[in-house]
């Protein structure tokens, strides 16, 4: 993705745990969106490439450790007037236990029941687009 000077790359990862279950974090309480729950991940630093800068996001956020091969883009989400947009990849494997080191907490959520999650704006087309892929 090209970064355009008034678009914000975001890259965001839904692991999905061997059974089935996606790994969801809660925002901190107090910050933007505070307890909305999203795909973990964060920013797109400049000169950093989607890839490296989701495993970054997610070592610091989760404290996991993510081989590129093992990610795989899904889909993106974007809205008239917001200059985020969100590039959503999926994850299969990992190394280390997911843990919560930023946000409020972590929990793993059955497909199912992902779209009952109160959720930021742009993560809600992604998540039916994860559902519709899984």
């Amino acid at each position: 993705m090209q970064n355009n000077p008034t678009t914000i790359p975001v890259v965001a990862g839904a692991l999905i745990g061997a059974d089935g279950r996606i790994l969801m974090h809660q925002r901190k309480l107090g910050g933007a969106l505070g307890g909305l729950w999203e795909f973990p991940g964060g920013k797109v630093e400049p000169g950093e490439n989607p890839d490296s800068a989701l495993i970054r996001e997610l070592a610091e956020e989760l404290g996991i450790t993510v081989d590129p091969a093992d990610l795989a883009f899904l889909a993106q989400s974007s809205e008239p007037g917001n200059p985020h947009v969100i590039l959503l990849y999926t994850c299969r494997h990992w190394q280390g236990t997911p843990v919560c080191l930023a946000g409020e907490g972590i929990a793993w959520v059955a497909p199912a029941d992902l779209l009952s999650l109160a959720m930021p704006p742009l993560d809600v087309p992604l998540a039916h687009e994860l559902i519709s892929a899984i």
